[in-house]
């Protein structure tokens, strides 16, 4: 399989951990429409380090490095991206909740 093709692969199974439809994901970004990220997926069209930044910051749960087949690692371990759901998914409230317990743990205090 080529690497446009891979990319693409790489975008639309972290558009659908997220179960994301393209319109949400156009929404998410700013300047990405939903047929340029269908272009992506389809491995039509690769997208630039711009692009790819751009998407990240939009998932949220990759980075530009990982879209771009350029390490083949995930950054989050399955636990963790459904930690970064839930927060996401989460009203201020359970927000305040999750950070307050995380912050709880000694060992993973942030200071």
């Amino acid at each position: 399989m080529d690497l446009t093709k891979r990319i693409g692969q790489r975008l639309r199974t972290a558009r659908h951990d997220q179960k994301l439809s393209l319109s949400e994901l156009s929404a998410r970004t700013e300047s990405l429409s939903k047929s340029r990220i269908s272009n992506y997926e389809q491995g039509i069209r690769r997208m630039g380090l711009e692009e790819a930044q751009e998407l990240a910051v939009a998932l949220g749960t990759v980075t530009p490095t990982y879209l771009l087949c350029l390490e083949d690692t995930d950054p989050l371990t399955p636990r963790e991206r459904d930690l970064v759901l839930y927060y996401r998914k989460a009203d201020d409230r359970g927000r305040d909740t999750i950070m307050k317990v995380a912050s709880d743990q000694p060992s993973f205090a942030v200071e």
